[in-house]
């Protein structure tokens, strides 16, 4: 196995970082998908949104308990058998017919795709603490292509063929990513020395002893709460009467989002050099200019439209940036407790991601476009707010 004194070798980082993005597809593949899907289980136009809300809920309460599991049990066995079941949850989606067969698989294909998030952790421990960041980046950047690319993914495979064709093909990839990451992932056990229920108990004393963790979760909530506003509001707006584009169209735009992506990396690299103070304030800036621009834009259809594709790369680029600068704040506080820890940051942001999604749809169907704009600026705003008072701290914070 590699030891703290070597690096991750780039084929690895490759490996991991494609793994994680094909992983984390499978959260949003039935987003574009809820019409259709809730059309042949039988699911009334009320009940749509759980196709959605339960994924994300099994997902939230995978984070909680079995991420922690990181930090007690062999990582490929737990990342491998964590594949399995969602495989098999998958086939169950796929083949549903009947409303609460899929809801039930969608419950478990959120638990176990929490899988991608063993992977980062792991990511971090093969990685020399020179170039963490740098690793952590890149491996982010598949996470972050993986949730651009699942929704317009969906999209063009169910224009060609059907819904049923979106979740059994993620069933076969998902079983190829176990069968590869079990011939090529190093063997790794924790030494935690704990039992699973004084793991899960240790997890509100990580969250009251660790002020960066709830620092870091603070601003990145704010972030992904304004990114999960964006997206669920914009294909909204792309279909009315402003733009009238087709399905296929806002797949293409929810593409050129993927740029935002680029900002990982550069992240990571910052946070190594000692940057991440000022490089947290550009995220959260550019989380606010990516709202702010859409709010300038003329009555010039063609002008707008190039606007808000400008202002999703830029949103998308605050929240790479992010991302990348709060997963490596928490993976400087020990490897004993790195998988608890990317735990309750993942839920914690999630939960402003639910937040915004909620929030939204409800501005937009009330009050129109322009008060969803405001409405999403307001959260990185806020965490701006927070940053600011936590950058008049004392000097030795400010390289956390």
């Amino acid at each position: 196995m590699k030891t703290s004194n070597e690096h991750i070798a780039p084929s690895m980082v490759l490996l991991l970082a494609t793994a994680a993005g094909l992983i984390v597809a499978n959260l949003y593949y039935a987003q574009t998908l809820v019409g259709p899907i809730a059309a042949a289980t039988g699911l009334s136009a009320d009940a749509a949104g759980l196709v959605v809300t339960l994924t994300q809920i099994g997902y939230t309460l995978g984070l909680l308990f079995i991420v922690p599991l990181g930090d007690l049990l062999e990582n490929r066995r737990l990342i491998v058998t964590a594949l399995a079941a969602t495989t098999l949850a998958l086939l169950a989606a796929a083949f549903a017919t009947t409303a609460w067969v899929f809801l039930a698989a969608a419950l478990a294909i959120g638990l176990g795709s929490v899988a991608a998030q063993v992977l980062v952790p792991f990511a971090a421990h093969l990685s020399h603490e020179t170039k963490r960041g740098h690793t952590v980046g890149k491996v982010v950047s598949g996470v972050l292509l993986g949730i651009m690319l699942a929704r317009p993914a969906a999209s063009l495979i169910a224009d060609r063929t059907n819904w049923h064709t979106v979740f059994a093909g993620a069933a076969v990839i998902m079983a190829v990513v176990a069968l590869v990451l079990r011939l090529k992932l190093p063997v790794r056990q924790p030494q935690a020395g704990t039992s699973y229920p004084k793991l899960i108990g240790s997890l509100w004393t990580l969250f009251k002893t660790t002020p960066v963790l709830r620092r870091r979760a603070a601003y990145h909530a704010g972030l992904f709460g304004s990114f999960s506003l964006f997206w669920t509001v914009v294909p909204q707006v792309l279909a009315g009467p402003l733009f009238h584009l087709s399905q296929t169209g806002i797949a293409i735009f929810a593409l050129v989002g993927m740029a935002g992506a680029v900002a990982s990396p550069v992240a990571g690299r910052l946070a190594d050099a000692g940057h991440s103070t000022a490089a947290t304030a550009a995220a959260l800036g550019l989380g606010i200019i990516g709202f702010a621009l859409p709010l300038l834009a003329p009555g010039s259809r063609n002008v707008a439209l190039a606007i808000l594709v400008v202002a999703s790369i830029v949103l998308d680029m605050g929240v790479a940036a992010n991302l990348v600068l709060g997963q490596r704040a928490i993976f400087t506080l020990g490897e004993h407790v790195r998988s608890r820890l990317n735990g309750l940051y993942f839920a914690m942001f999630f939960a402003g991601g639910a937040i915004g999604s909620a929030l939204g749809g409800w501005v937009y169907a009330r009050h129109g476009w322009h008060a969803a704009l405001m409405a999403g600026m307001a959260m990185p705003a806020a965490a701006l707010l927070y940053w600011i008072g936590e950058a008049t701290e004392a000097p030795q914070r400010k390289t956390i």
